[in-house]
C-alpha cells in the first residue's frame, strides 16, 4: 500500500477494533475477525473499502483452496461486521460464499476408556485436570480457571465462571470429585488456583498447550483410536448422564449450553431435582473410580 492507502486503512483498522469491544466480543473473536481485515488488505494490497463483490468472490476463492472452511467461516464474520460496523453499508455474503452443510459427530469415549486415560497418566496434575473436567462436564478453559473459592463444599456445588458467552453456572460437586482435588491442593496449596502453573505462582494456571500436548501423549500410550481431546471428556460425561436418564434439559443446564431465554442462566435447581442430579453424579463418578481400580489390578 502507498502511504495514503495505509493511513486510510489504519483509520478504519481501528474503528473496528473499537467497534469489537464496544460489541462486547470476546478476545478470541476480536483476534480472529481483526486478523480477516488485515488478511484481505494484505492480499489485495490495498484498503478494504475499496473492494469489491468480485474481488471478495477472488479472496474466498484461494482461501478456499488453502484453508479449512472453519477459517473461511471467520474470515466472512469478520468481514460481515467490518462492512456493518465500520464502513456501514451491507455486505452481499450470502450469495458469495456458503459453507456445505456437514451433521459429524463426536467421538464419544466410554466409561472404561476414561479410567485407561486416568490411569495411565503418570503425573498427578493432569491425572486430577481429567477427573476434575470429566466429572464436572467442563470446557478445557473453565477447567484451567478453576480457583479454590469456587469450590462449594457444604451445599455440593462449583462456581463455573465466565463461560463461553461470558455466562457463569454452577454444577454438581460430586463428593469424590471434591476428595480428588482436596487431596491434589494439599500438595500445592495455592491460594488461588486449583491448577496453577507452579506452586509459587501468583497469576498463572497450567498452561493450556501443555495440557492439550500431555492429553495426546496418554490417549497414545492407552492406543485409543477414536480422535478425541480434552473437549471430549465433555461429550462423554453429557452422554453418560443421558445413557443414566438425565433429561436434556437438566444436561443443558449443567453444560451451560445456549438457551432460549435469557434468563435461563440465573434459575435455580429445585431441591428434588439437586438432590436427584447429586444421587446420579455420584454414582457415575463412583463408577468411573471404580473402572479405574480394575485398570490398576490388571
Amino acid at each position: 500500500m502507498d502511504a495514503w492507502e495505509q493511513s486510510r486503512f489504519d483509520v478504519l483498522y481501528a474503528q473496528h477494533l473499537r467497534a469489537l469491544k464496544l460489541q462486547g466480543k470476546a478476545d478470541a473473536t476480536v483476534d480472529g475477525y481483526a486478523r480477516a481485515v488485515r488478511r484481505v488488505a494484505a492480499y489485495f494490497d490495498r484498503c478494504p473499502d475499496s473492494l469489491s463483490a468480485e474481488d471478495y468472490k477472488t479472496y474466498f476463492a484461494s482461501l478456499i483452496d488453502d484453508r479449512s472452511w472453519s477459517l473461511v467461516k471467520i474470515e466472512r464474520c469478520g468481514l460481515q461486521f467490518f462492512h456493518q460496523h465500520v464502513l456501514e453499508r451491507p455486505w452481499p455474503w450470502v450469495d458469495m460464499i456458503k459453507a456445505p452443510r456437514v451433521q459429524s459427530l463426536p467421538d464419544v469415549l466410554t466409561l472404561e476408556e476414561i479410567a485407561r486415560i486416568i490411569g495411565s497418566t503418570r503425573e498427578r496434575r493432569y491425572q486430577t485436570f481429567w477427573w476434575t473436567a470429566y466429572s464436572l462436564g467442563l470446557r478445557l478453559g473453565e477447567a484451567l480457571n478453576l480457583r479454590v473459592g469456587d469450590i462449594d463444599s457444604a451445599r455440593s456445588q462449583v462456581h463455573v465462571r465466565d463461560g463461553k458467552g461470558h455466562k457463569d453456572r454452577f454444577v454438581v460437586l460430586p463428593s469424590l470429585t471434591l476428595a480428588c482435588l482436596r487431596r491434589y491442593w494439599r500438595e500445592h496449596r495455592h491460594p488461588q488456583w486449583l491448577f496453577p502453573g507452579s506452586a509459587s505462582s501468583t497469576t498463572g494456571t497450567m498452561d493450556r498447550g501443555s495440557t492439550q500436548k500431555a492429553f495426546s501423549r496418554v490417549i497414545a500410550d492407552c492406543k485409543i483410536r477414536k480422535k478425541v481431546s480434552i473437549h471430549s471428556l465433555r461429550h462423554a460425561y453429557a452422554t453418560h448422564l443421558i445413557e443414566r436418564g438425565l433429561n436434556l434439559r437438566g444436561v443443558q443446564e449443567l453444560l451451560g449450553h445456549a438457551c432460549p431465554k435469557t434468563t435461563a442462566r440465573y434459575v435455580h435447581m429445585t431441591d428434588k431435582c439437586r438432590d436427584d442430579r447429586r444421587v446420579l453424579i455420584d454414582g457415575l463418578v463412583a463408577q468411573l473410580r471404580d473402572a479405574l481400580t480394575r485398570q490398576r489390578e490388571r
